[in-house]
């Protein structure tokens, strides 16, 4: 690790004027390339003292040796040189997008004498236009074929095409009208040339001139009873609407767009792009990086641009680029985009109306981006192994932790204060065995107390379970509220993960029997974990680390991991543990950590929303939701059935003296309701007013205030 005070450069030394920067390691690699606009400010920045720098910023100047740099006349030659050299170099510690797969594009060869329409990937050629990028090849294909009864251009490769010529006999698409055939003669060069420049101008969206000529010709053909040539001008009339319906309007302007959004997270970034041409979606793509720098979305966004259009002229840069955040500073974007152009370009954030709802479309579809990147990430069962093993070297554990179990605290200002468990084994979610905790212990807002009594209470449990066997020493019995919890699914034995990712080892004898109940079904906390996360920082985890040294449990790892920079405390040490940043072992507890923050969140809104759903009949011991039901379909309100004398209410189905009896005794010692109020008038209605429609128990006992208040879930 290099001491960056050792390559600092000398005061005075860096020019205030906009530049590029390089930092190298000591083997002379690029790590990390930058533009500023005053070089001399932006590098003083990372040569602070160490501990006021990002994680990921202090790596960097820690694995850098020295730093050079590039003077330039503009912010825009600055972001040109930004961008070849990070292209160049391929700096690990550069956001650099990556493609999940090659997206596939229709080809035009406007470069040869008998230009081709054809599906192209990889890097684009001089002299071809591209239309896309699509999603799938077959989607070209299909547009292809149907275009090709209006435009029969050459679509065959070149061996085909000389061996056509060679026997002056055209292939099947010739002989059946979707070629013009060229290879023998029947279109010159340069009328299958105009053939194919009519071809694009029609998929680059000027759709309505060549419609609205097909049509007039079709009429002129049927006024003069040319019938047969007005059916196939009718039929083509029929196949370029098709194919033109493939892609449904959704700027009614028929902008020409691009529209760029993106889904992040504190370790990862997705980014979607929607293609839009004439009013329609022509391509789509989609792009995830690593963020392996402190990095706003709006340079998120810049880097985007500057991946999208590094390569492009002219009209492939469209008139309009639409995005989530502007870059800073916005002039230098927009010039260079401008440049790249050869025409003003309007980079902004759309705000209303038909783009802002594309807008939405796009950031769902990088949402779904990223979450199918998490998915296939966590899939696979090497990066796994790999992170358990980073997770085991970073605590200083002897094994990989196989079972981790990680707890959340939830609240909205301090009510309905819930905690959740999660479970993950060999690195994947069960489910099966998640648990949702009710905060019993005290009341008011407190985590660090509420984390203690959830870890008490979890092990407790686990030792009355081993003393039950005779496999543990003494321990005090706790339940967790039993309308809380997630019951174990079938088949979802909670030792599963002792012979995890070695294969399935088969169970049986006195192990067995402690990990099951009498039924067979499998205890709810007999298999403890190797590794306990709590999603907090150090009081948290010296709260669990209480918890469970109280109780003489020893042999269980504590780690906590606060969110804010994502750093991994652990309960004996000062300072924290800062995992790489590109670490599987840290993707894996981020993972944990928000699927914990997941399940409580979830829990405190259902306990929240049933609170405020509460009626006065909830109140009534054994009175259930059919009987309820019953009761406010028979009286149409409850203000009704308060009024209802005990053989009024016996005259409902289901309802005996004896329940009878216990609503009217619930009603009696319950509180009369505050008088309704017309908002409008401020008058007092009478009841008659009020009950004209009825009442669910499921709906909130006053229009009222429970849930127009506002606060901060945790």
């Amino acid at each position: 690790m290099a001491d960056p005070s050792s390559y600092r450069p000398k005061p005075g030394q860096i020019p205030d004027s906009p530049g590029v920067y390089r930092f190298r390691d000591e083997h002379r690699r690029v790590i990390y390339v930058g533009k500023a606009k005053s070089l001399r400010q932006r590098l003083a920045n990372y040569f602070q003292d160490l501990a006021g720098l990002h994680p990921r910023t202090r790596t960097m100047v820690t694995t850098a040796a020295s730093v050079e740099w590039t003077v330039v006349s503009t912010e825009v030659e600055a972001l040109q040189l930004e961008y070849s050299w990070i292209k160049e170099y391929d700096p690990r510690f550069n956001v650099k997008y990556r493609d999940d797969k090659s997206y596939p594009y229709l080809a035009v060869t406007m470069n040869e004498e008998f230009p081709r329409a054809q599906v192209m990937r990889g890097h684009k050629k001089k002299g071809v236009r591209y239309f896309g990028p699509y999603a799938h090849a077959w989607a070209i294909r299909d547009t292809v074929d149907l275009l090709l009864r209006v435009f029969p251009v050459r679509t065959c490769s070149a061996g085909v095409f000389k061996n056509a010529a060679r026997t002056g006999r055209p292939c099947l698409l010739g002989y059946i009208g979707k070629c013009s055939a060229p290879c023998v003669g029947r279109i010159s060069p340069d009328d299958h040339w105009e053939l194919a420049d009519e071809f694009c101008d029609f998929m680059t969206g000027r759709t309505g001139t060549y419609l609205r000529r097909l049509e007039k010709q079709m009429a002129q053909a049927a006024e003069e009873m040319e019938y047969e040539r007005a059916a196939r001008l009718r039929d083509d009339i029929g196949a370029l609407k098709k194919a033109m319906e493939k892609n449904a309007v959704v700027l009614a302007d028929a902008t020409d767009a691009d529209l760029i959004a993106v889904a992040e997270d504190e370790l990862e970034a997705a980014v979607q792009i929607f293609h839009v041409r004439g009013g329609r979606v022509r391509g789509q793509r989609g792009w995830v990086t690593d963020k392996v720098e402190e990095i706003t979305t709006g340079a998120l966004v810049e880097h985007a641009l500057q991946q999208l259009y590094g390569e492009e002229t002219g009209d492939a840069v469209p008139k309009e680029v639409l995005v989530p955040a502007l870059p800073d500073p916005l002039e230098p974007v927009q010039e260079w985009l401008t440049a790249r152009r050869g025409s003003n370009v309007s980079l902004r954030v759309p705000q209303r109306g038909d783009k802002r709802a594309l807008m939405e479309t796009v950031e769902r579809n990088a949402q779904q981006g990223l979450a199918l990147h998490k998915t296939k990430r966590a899939s696979d069962l090497t990066t796994r192994s790999r992170a358990l093993e980073e997770i085991a070297d970073a605590l200083g554990l002897d094994s990989a932790p196989l079972r981790i179990e990680c707890y959340d605290i939830s609240h909205l200002q301090g009510d309905d204060v819930v905690a959740s468990m999660v479970v993950f084994e060999d690195g994947l979610a069960r489910k099966s065995e998640y648990r949702r905790f009710q905060i019993k212990g005290f009341e008011g807002q407190d985590d660090v107390r509420s984390m203690h009594e959830v870890i008490t209470r979890r092990f407790r449990r686990y030792l009355a379970d081993k003393e039950r066997t005779g496999e543990w020493g003494d321990g005090g019995a706790d339940t967790v509220d039993g309308s809380a919890e997630i019951p174990a699914g079938a088949g979802a034995g909670a030792g599963a993960g002792a012979g995890a990712g070695a294969g399935t080892v088969a169970v049986d004898g006195p192990v067995a029997d402690s990990l099951t109940e009498d039924d067979g079904r499998p205890r709810r906390f007999a298999y403890p974990p190797q590794l306990v996360v709590v999603d907090g920082g150090r009081p948290q985890v010296a709260a669990a680390k209480r918890a469970l040294d109280e109780l003489g449990v020893d042999d269980v790892a504590v780690c906590g991991l606060a969110k804010r920079l994502e750093e991994v405390w652990l309960p004996d040490d000062d300072d924290p543990v800062i995992l790489p940043r590109s670490s599987e072992g840290l993707y894996l507890l981020q993972r944990v950590r928000d699927e914990a923050h997941r399940f409580a969140i979830t829990y405190q809104r259902t306990k929240r929303a049933k609170r405020f759903r509460a009626g006065p009949l909830d109140d009534v011991p054994g009175l259930g939701e059919t009987r309820k039901q019953a009761l406010i379909k028979h009286f149409g309100s409850v203000k009704r059935l308060r009024a209802a004398t005990i053989d009024q209410i016996c005259e409902v189905p289901g309802i005996g003296r004896k329940t009878a009896e216990t609503i009217a005794v619930a009603f009696a010692g319950a509180a009369a309701p505050a008088p309704a109020v017309n908002t409008a008038t401020g008058e007092i209605m009478d009841e008659g007013e009020t009950d004209t429609t009825a009442d669910s128990p499921g709906e909130p006992v006053a229009a009222g205030a429970p849930e127009d208040r506002r606060g901060q879930e945790t």
